[in-house]
């Protein structure tokens, strides 16, 4: 049961902040950097394919062992590892085999990332001891 509450609680507070990062704070700059690149609406699928993917991924390797050994802080620095490496993955191939893909794009990505994924994997050990001591 505690792993099911770590993997709501990653996925609610992910959604909860992309939503506020790609909605509210960033979107003025991902629109005026991807220009012509940029979708003009969302192809739902393929954003929940990602979040299902991504949590679970963000589960396995970086909060169940965290709940296990380490706590909110090795929650939080594996959390930016992996992020870092998921959010560099993406974006590096990007500006490796795309044509005008900018490199400020990237670079902002990956620190979206590093960051987004630190905060949810320390919410959710935190939420889940909280919850199941």
């Amino acid at each position: 049961m505690k792993l099911v509450v770590a993997y709501l609680a990653i996925a609610g507070t992910f959604l909860v902040l992309d939503l506020l990062w790609l909605g509210v704070v960033a979107s003025g700059f991902y629109r005026s950097e991807l220009g012509p690149l940029m979708a003009t609406s969302i192809n739902l699928p393929a954003a929940v394919g990602f979040y299902i993917l991504y949590t679970i991924g963000v589960l396995i390797f970086v909060v169940a062992p965290a709940l296990e050994s380490g706590g909110w802080t090795r929650a939080m620095m594996m959390g930016a590892l992996f992020g870092l490496v998921a959010y560099a993955t993406y974006d590096l191939t990007n500006l490796a085999v795309m044509r005008g893909f900018p490199a400020s794009v990237a670079f902002v990505d990956m620190a979206w990332g590093t960051v987004a994924t630190a905060l949810v994997s320390c919410v959710a050990v935190v939420v889940a001891d909280w919850l199941f001591p």
